[in-house]
């Protein structure tokens, strides 16, 4: 009898599993293939030899529908290269050159186009991937004037996958040169460029109209990826279609007095009053008589007031902490700290820092902050919703006090909205001005200001936070962005160890 229920029980599923499969062949709406194809898909079908276009090799589907990015009336681009690009498999934009020869002078920025890729061949020339054997017969306009989507991009993420952007739109933003250009520098030729996260070239024919563009101490860089290989490398470069794609950034990013070098929230053993924040003087600064202060930002859901900050760095009570420094000196290029009276490099029983440049010390854990918060065990959160440390050049913090520098870690929490928010600064990491768009965004978690460090992980480790990064003294700018190293202290650790130049944020001229 169970032999029979069981047999009756499989019958009954194979054909519950069978009528499943054949609904959904009658009646899904994705049973038929689409004639068209992701240009993400077609790159993926080279597999390092040509590849012959078919309905067959592109399973089924034999057009893209895209839109133009390329210009050719400045004789900048490779000739006879028009290059398209989409995004709808996935969201992910991807790009293509299609080689059509005199034609491809035909179409221009945000034209709407099919293209029919049967017949053709997907083949790399020049370290460029490209679709050859095509006429333009085989290509439809179906619209002009279409937006384009342009890819925000920080260089290193180009430097390692080329690949994903060759032959699309980006702008990589806050670019600059590692001199200060002077009055009659150009673009023409090759010109590295950096944006705090590596160095790209920009490609600019020597007879094009945009070889006589200036260079700018900081600029947004819209262009045309392209790659070239060398020694099995894919080295990506761009290249400019016309002269709105060098936008000059007129912001004021100033040289921070004082720089944010990293911290420790979460020392082994007890944080109350152990933990501490370090500092890099970008100038000699004598506190009695230019004083500073520092504020930290808890934002866990139930810490009070709750809500978006009001007051922003000066809401006070569980959510804002400020520790003043009205005293001590800091010399040019040397790193101070503030933080706890303890003084110790990671909690109870650890090597003293006693010895260090402590320009202010405050028992956070028994006192209500200098001016507003409340006395707290934790002055930086462990886990959770994001904090913040920020440093003022004034010990009276108000809702509209824009910090000398800021940094943030994790994301969560009632941060902004209402008009209301935890004010930033120009940096490494944030703007007041969106660069991209030129809108105001002057406050964390708004615009594109969301950048921020992560949690270390254990908890309770004594895990310091090194902000490595290089801030140039000459060009007045980031050449590269703090990164976060979570340096693992111990009880014996000297201070030599999160002061080390190989990993430690530093000046450079």
């Amino acid at each position: 009898m169970k032999h029979n229920i069981n047999k009756l029980f499989v019958l009954i599923i194979t054909a519950v599993i069978f009528a499943g499969c054949y609904k959904s062949k009658l009646n899904y709406p994705g049973g038929k293939v689409s004639p068209y194809i992701a240009i993400y898909d077609v790159r993926n079908l080279y597999k390092g030899k040509p590849v012959e276009l078919t309905e067959g090799s592109l399973d089924g589907s034999s057009k893209i529908a895209c839109v133009v990015v390329s210009d050719h009336r400045t004789d900048n681009l490779p000739e006879g290269l028009l290059i398209v690009q989409n995004n709808p498999r996935l969201s992910f934009l991807r790009g293509l050159a299609i080689k059509i020869g005199d034609q491809a002078a035909n179409y221009f920025p945000g034209d709407s186009l099919v293209i029919d890729l049967v017949g053709s061949r997907l083949e790399k020339i020049n370290g460029t991937l490209q679709v050859t054997n095509i006429t333009e017969s085989k290509i439809q306009k179906v619209a002009g004037d279409k937006p384009i989507e342009v890819s925000r991009v920080n260089i290193d993420k180009l430097l390692a996958r080329p690949d994903d952007y060759e032959s699309t739109l980006i702008a990589i933003v806050k670019g600059g040169f590692t001199y200060q250009p002077q009055n009659g520098q150009v673009m023409s030729g090759e010109q590295s460029i950096n944006d705090g996260f590596g160095i790209v070239n920009v490609n600019t024919n020597v007879n094009s109209p945009l070889a006589a563009l200036p260079q700018y101490k900081m600029a947004n860089y819209y262009g045309i990826v392209f790659v070239r290989e060398a020694e099995n490398l894919r080295i990506p470069y761009l290249k400019f279609r016309n002269a709105n794609d060098l936008v000059e950034l007129k912001s004021v990013y100033k040289t921070p007095r004082i720089i944010i070098s990293g911290w420790n929230n979460d020392p082994q053993n007890t944080d109350a009053n152990n933990e501490y924040i370090q500092f890099l003087a970008t100038e000699d600064i004598d506190f009695s008589v230019t004083p500073f202060s520092v504020v930290t930002s808890n934002n866990a859901n139930a810490a009070t007031p709750t809500g978006f900050p009001i007051n922003g760095w000066a809401t006070g009570q569980v959510r804002t902490y400020k520790i003043n420094i009205t005293s001590g000196f800091a010399p040019k290029g040397t790193f101070f700290y503030v933080g706890g009276t303890n003084k110790l490099i990671n909690s109870t029983g650890s090597t003293s820092m006693a010895s260090s440049n402590w320009v202010s010390t405050y028992a956070y854990h028994t006192l209500a902050g200098q001016g507003f918060g409340t006395a707290t065990t934790n002055l930086l959160a462990n886990s959770g919703n994001a904090y913040g440390v920020a440093i003022f050049e004034t010990t009276t913090v108000t809702a509209a006090s824009i910090p000398e520098d800021v940094m943030f870690c994790a994301s969560g929490g009632s941060l902004v909205g209402n008009g209301y928010g935890y004010r930033i600064c120009n940096n490494d990491y944030y703007d007041i001005i969106n660069p991209l768009t030129l809108e105001e965004q002057p406050f964390y978690r708004s615009g594109n200001n969301t950048t921020a460090i992560t949690y270390n992980t254990p908890s309770d480790a004594g895990l310091f936070n090194v902000l490595g990064g290089e801030f140039n003294m000459t060009l007045g700018r980031w050449t590269k962005a703090r990164a976060k190293i979570a340096y693992q202290l111990t009880k014996t650790s000297a201070v030599a160890e999160i002061e080390n130049p190989e990993i430690a944020t530093k000046l450079v001229y």
